[in-house]
This record gives structure tokens, C-alpha cells and sequence, in this order.
């Protein structure tokens, strides 16, 4: 009989002490961590999404990141923004964890909204409701919005290209004027500068596009300083594009 008390006994601590297991396993997975956001910075948001491209997410991304190493400027803290907490996976098939989700998550100022490609940018994409408001929502108070390949789509969408000129991936620079007539969109360039918006034809000339706004913002020995950085040849004047900022 005690043998049958002691062993029910021990059955029941395993019991208790798997569930207190399960229970702090759970509440480690729920503790989300997010980025430092430190002050004094420009606050640089990339808006990605299952089927981003690798090259217009991580170009850019690459540009402005290495912006913390120069001295005397104002540089960037660069974050991911997502509508999930799960893991995203680009069309290359590289996963990245979204450091906040824009649907619950209490976002820090966004002064530069950056939105790559994703596969989807022609067509169910642009029936998200929550990325579009999303993309209006940050297009009221940030100072820069810029796109990359057909990230152009979502911003026409959100109506934010209205009264501007712009530009997309080159094959698709058709079916985009076709789907927003209203627009001005422009061939054989390779980024363009509307007031706070610069649109890019994406690709490997999403470094160009970003080296561009960070010549913008701190000057050509910043922005070469960089490029060379990543063992880019950078001159603007060698790059085909619009400004119309002025």
C-alpha cells in the first residue's frame, strides 16, 4: 500500500513540475524583446511581408544600418515591421523575425518608411486593407517614404503618389500606369525624388536609391564614405533619375 502512495505521489511532482515546465517555457515565448531605438536617430521602418525580395529589403537596409559608424551626423536605427509575430519568409526563402507587428504593437516614431518588394505587390497585396491604412497612417507624420522594385504599387495604392511623379521595376512600369492612369510614373530612370517620396527601380539600384537620401540628408563624402563602405562606386551624377524636391 505505501508503494502504491509513494509511486502516485511521484507521478503527481512530475505532473506539477511539467506543467510548471510547460508554463515557463510558455511565458518565455511570449516575451517579445524589441530593437533598442535610441535617441537622437532617424527612426527607419521596413515594411516586409512574406514574398519580400531579399535584394530591396537588405540593400537598403545595409545603407542606412551602417550609418551608426560615421560620426557627426544624425544616424538611423533601422527595425522591421510586419502584420505578424511569426517569423516571415522572403521569396528567396530566408526567414526574418519582424521586430514589431503593426497591428497590436506599440511602434516607435517612424521618420523614414521603407517598403521593399514582395511578390504579391501587383495583385493580393494591394487587397490588404491593414497594410494599406498602415502605409497612410505612417505617411502623415513621416518625413521620407520611399519604395523599392514594386513597392511602388503599394504606395499608389495608399494614394500617397497622387500628384506625383514616380517609378517601379522597369518590366513593370506598364502594368503600373495601367492599374493607376492618374499617375506620372517615369522610364529609364532608376529612382526618382518627389517631395518626401523617392520611388527606385529596385534591384541592385536599391543601394543607389539609398545612397541617394543618405546623400540627401548628410552630404557626398557621407554617402561615399558608405558606398565604399560595401565596395560601391557611388556618383548620383551617374545615375539616371528625377528630383523634383525643390
Amino acid at each position: 500500500m505505501r508503494v502504491l502512495v509513494l509511486s502516485i505521489t511521484i507521478l503527481m511532482l512530475i505532473g506539477c513540475t511539467n506543467t510548471v515546465a510547460k508554463k515557463t517555457v510558455k511565458e518565455e515565448v511570449s516575451k517579445k524583446e524589441f530593437p533598442e531605438i535610441k535617441p537622437d536617430r532617424y527612426n527607419v521602418a521596413f515594411l516586409i511581408m512574406d514574398g519580400t525580395f531579399n535584394t530591396e529589403l537588405t540593400a537598403p537596409f545595409d545603407i542606412f544600418q551602417h550609418t551608426i559608424f560615421r560620426k557627426g551626423i544624425k544616424p538611423m536605427n533601422v527595425f522591421t515591421v510586419a502584420d505578424t509575430d511569426k517569423s516571415i519568409t522572403t521569396f528567396e526563402g530566408m526567414r526574418i523575425l519582424p521586430d514589431f507587428n503593426y497591428l497590436k504593437d506599440s511602434l516607435p516614431r517612424i521618420d523614414i518608411l521603407v517598403v521593399p518588394s514582395a511578390e504579391h505587390h501587383l495583385d493580393t497585396d494591394l487587397e490588404n486593407t491593414d497594410l494599406i491604412n498602415f502605409v497612410k497612417k505612417v505617411d502623415k507624420e513621416a518625413q521620407y517614404v520611399t519604395s523599392h522594385c514594386d513597392g511602388a504599387f503599394v504606395l499608389a495604392k495608399a494614394g500617397v503618389l497622387n500628384g506625383k511623379v514616380s517609378t517601379t521595376f522597369p518590366s513593370d512600369i506598364d502594368k503600373m500606369r495601367t492599374m493607376f492612369p492618374d499617375l506620372d510614373i517615369k522610364k529609364e530612370v532608376l529612382f526618382v525624388h518627389d517631395g518626401k517620396y523617392i520611388t527606385s527601380a529596385g534591384g541592385a539600384k536599391s543601394f543607389e536609391a539609398a545612397l541617394y537620401l543618405c546623400e540627401y540628408l548628410y552630404g557626398k563624402e557621407i554617402a561615399k564614405s558608405l558606398a565604399g563602405g560595401l565596395v560601391i562606386d557611388w556618383d548620383v551624377d551617374k545615375v539616371p533619375h528625377i528630383i523634383l524636391n525643390d
